[in-house]
């Protein structure tokens, strides 16, 4: 395979919302490619079993209303998509891997401007709905779209706040060397609410999911891999070979892989309601912020544009979503 971005001929295909069987790999990979998404660019490799999900959000790349609902729309498609599989060989994919299309950044994490706006109009409703959203789809990855397919995310440069929950939400983290991941919500006198404790508590102690929480650190991917939160270490710039060996050596035993994670979440699960419950608690904490710890929340996303505006000159001046 010469390019990671497969392309197809357009076919027809069974519409899946109808109900119809879809019968062949092809037709499955159109059925959730051609809804089209605005925020994402997905490639479906039928000969490799493998669906590449690359974020290319319009504007900041953070967890915006606009690319969540992409996200989302995808998860949709991919679960309704399987569920209207003829047989399984009809399956368009069997590993699904979550990148970045924007150059040494996965994800910012959360709409920093949108929740200073919020927090300081006390719109408790809107701060619960965006954490919602986000973790009905963060959930959505935590159970692999129910369907039959092994998850991960490629990190290649930064993962920050909502954005490094993002990642752990996937089976199998797959990280280059100098990827860097952190939590850092405590400069602001606050917590990760979108899944951060409950996926780190599961991937290491209480104590150290706590403090890694409470640090507010960033950390790299080689550091992380020595704490077990990174599963594939990967040299700087070949993240995405290092994905296409693994899905090759592991191939003939996905059956084996996707039933131990299945495994994973009955014996240790990870709900939507526990997830929203502790969204409820990051959003009535939120509140309690007070305007000196705002203006520090201002002062570190001022920091995200200036770096961003330094790596894409052309970017428009950003501001908080209304």
């Amino acid at each position: 395979m010469t390019s990671l971005r497969m392309t197809h001929e357009p076919i027809a295909f069974a519409n899946p919302n109808a109900g119809s069987a879809i019968q062949t790999a092809a037709e499955a990979a159109r059925a959730i490619h051609d809804i089209g998404y605005d925020n994402l660019h997905l490639d479906i490799d039928t000969v490799n079993a493998t669906c590449w999900c690359y974020m290319e959000p319009v504007g900041k790349p953070s967890y915006t209303h606009e690319l969540m609902g992409d996200i989302s729309r995808m998860q949709k498609a991919i679960t309704q998509t399987f569920s209207n599989l003829a047989g399984p060989e009809a399956a368009p994919f069997g590993w699904f891997v979550m990148a970045s299309g924007v150059p040494g950044i996965y994800n910012l994490g959360g709409d920093l401007g949108h929740f200073a706006q919020r927090i300081r109009s006390r719109d408790l409703k809107a701060m619960r709905h965006y954490g919602h959203v986000a973790v009905e789809a963060i959930h959505r990855n935590a159970v692999a779209f129910d369907a039959p397919v092994v998850t991960m995310a490629l990190v290649q440069g930064d993962a920050l706040g909502g954005g490094f929950e993002h990642a752990l939400s996937f089976d199998l983290i797959v990280a280059e060397r100098s990827a860097k991941m952190g939590l850092p919500e405590i400069l602001f006198n606050m917590f990760p609410g979108m899944g951060a404790y409950s996926f780190l508590s599961r991937r290491m102690s209480r104590d150290k999911a706590e403090a890694l929480i409470l640090s507010g650190r960033i950390h790299t991917a080689e550091e992380l891999y020595e704490m077990g939160v990174v599963d594939v270490l990967a040299e700087d710039g070949q993240g995405q070979a290092a994905v296409l060996d693994y899905i090759a050596r592991h191939n003939r035993k996905h059956n084996a892989h996707h039933a131990l994670y299945r495994a994973r979440r009955r014996v240790n699960p990870v709900t939507l309601s526990e997830l929203i419950d502790v969204v409820d608690i990051w959003a009535e904490a939120a509140l309690n912020l007070t305007e000196a710890d705002l203006r520090k929340m201002d002062r570190l996303c001022s920091a995200q544009n200036r770096r961003l505006a330094s790596l894409q000159p052309d970017m428009p001046v950003l501001v908080a979503a209304e």
